[in-house]
């Protein structure tokens, strides 16, 4: 996601914080490199004249601080103006006071309006506690249905269908289902087509009537680019959305979309689909994304998903076995379980501050956890628990069983007891020591 950008925004950034004095002229110059990388990210052009504007009359009506130099407050100024771009605040769903909040999720076929009835079905069941209903109101779609109920056997969520050809109705009567049966959320699967027409906003229009929905989210497939944006000031001016769902972030490295469409429609993004599982899904916070197509990391982001995926307990129990020097093979191997949970390695590297582009020159081996797993598995229980016994003879029988060599064997063994020499040091030192020194007794700060 923003790859394309990120890495010609860090180019730009570069030059600029070597220049020790920012005249108009270097100004009009970064920016006019700053416009052409928007522009081949395929952001709306409207949206990159007035973002250009506005920081460019910032740059130079505004006091330059002594603590920063001039680069780095333009730096910061085009992180400001990226925010607002994108929303400024993180808008939440709204859910009802009393009764079951509705969701009507509208948008064109193949923009994910199926996979993500289901995804925001689990993610509220998960984050909030609801009993989620979703609603089979596409009966168009031949395979639509059943595309629902194959999702709802993965998550144990019930789906409401009727044989009928009245959408409007089916959506009333699932309604009066979910309060008999105590759901307080109901989330309606609608019709898409493969393009606009007035057939398909009438049934929509007849369905806002209907159910007087709380939320209408139009559900964007971001990989189509401004083609989403013109799309959703159809549906905007029809429907009057509440808020947008971006799918396909993971696999959109220009971002053009995401970039544009709060200020084309002036409706927040509220979600983005960040992958094919359906957890993978995020509320959208604009202050994070900015800092990420920035190169500045997204550490909230990251603890909040460890904090989702990863067993505290469990976590706990590791931590003090490494603090005991009392930590196993099979410890690790618990301890590489709860770290996949997170996601791919490369995903969760990006959201460190500082690293961003630098990855892509790098060789993550996304399957180095695989390759770890199965040596482990390879090992008997006794040797798992006991290290010191992995001599000559036993390292052989392990790479054979794992399919790796004795080389990989020796590697792991030799990163394990580093590992456990390092936590020797930090428990030598002090947590509470290490962690002051790390930051010299203070907060880190934001890298502008």
């Amino acid at each position: 996601m923003f790859d394309e950008l990120s890495g010609k925004l860090e180019s730009i950034f570069k030059t600029l914080k070597g220049q020790h004095r920012i005249s108009e002229e270097n100004i009009k110059a970064a920016l006019r490199e700053v416009r052409v990388a928007l522009l081949e990210a395929d952001v709306n052009y409207n949206v990159v004249k007035d973002f250009i504007n506005k920081v460019r009359d910032r740059a130079l009506g505004e006091k330059v601080y002594e603590k920063i130099t001039p680069g780095q407050q333009i730096i910061k100024y085009i992180h400001e103006e990226l925010v607002k771009v994108l929303g400024g605040d993180t808008c939440e769903v709204e859910f009802a006071k009393s009764g079951p909040t509705v969701i009507m999720m509208c948008g064109l076929q193949g923009s994910g309006k199926t996979t993500h009835t289901a995804k925001l079905a689990s993610y509220f069941r998960k984050k909030n506690k609801k009993h989620p209903l979703m609603v089979a109101a596409d009966i168009y779609r031949p395979a639509a249905i059943d595309q629902l109920i194959t999702l709802v056997r993965q998550l144990s969520i019930p789906v409401y269908s009727e044989d009928s050809n009245n959408v409007p109705d089916i959506c009333k009567h699932a309604l009066e289902f979910a309060k008999e049966n105590k759901h307080d959320l109901v989330i309606l699967d609608t019709a898409g087509r493969l393009h606009i027409d007035e057939e398909m906003m009438k049934e929509l229009i007849l369905v806002k009537e209907a159910v007087s929905p709380h939320e209408i989210l139009f559900v964007a497939d971001s990989m189509i680019g401004q083609d989403a944006v013109t799309t959703a000031a159809e549906f905007n001016q029809k429907l009057n959305f509440s808020g947008v769902i971006l799918t396909k972030m993971d696999g959109d490295s220009r971002g053009g979309a995401a970039l544009s469409i709060r200020e084309v429609t002036g409706k927040p993004i509220k979600f983005v689909g960040t992958g094919e599982k359906l957890d993978e899904i995020e509320m959208f916070h604009p202050d994070r994304l900015a800092q990420r197509i920035l190169g500045m990391g997204d550490i909230l982001s990251l603890v909040e998903k460890a904090q989702d995926n990863i067993d505290q307990v469990e976590a706990e129990r590791l931590a003090n076995k490494l603090q005991k020097e009392d930590f196993t093979y099979e410890d690790f191997l618990s301890q590489i379980k709860q770290i996949k949970k997170m996601g791919s390695i490369k995903s969760m590297l990006k959201m460190m501050p500082g690293l961003g582009t630098k990855l892509d020159a790098m060789d993550i081996d996304e399957k180095a956890f695989v390759k770890i797993e199965a040596i482990i598995h390879s090992m008997t229980k006794k040797e798992r628990n006991k290290p010191s016994l992995l001599n000559g003879s036993r390292k052989l029988r392990i790479a054979k069983g794992s399919g790796r060599s004795v080389q990989e064997i020796n590697q792991l063994i030799k990163q394990f007891e580093q590992m456990n020499m390092m936590m020797r040091q930090i428990r030598k030192i002090g947590f509470d020591k290490l962690a002051k020194g790390m930051f010299g007794g203070q907060n880190p700060k934001r890298p502008y």
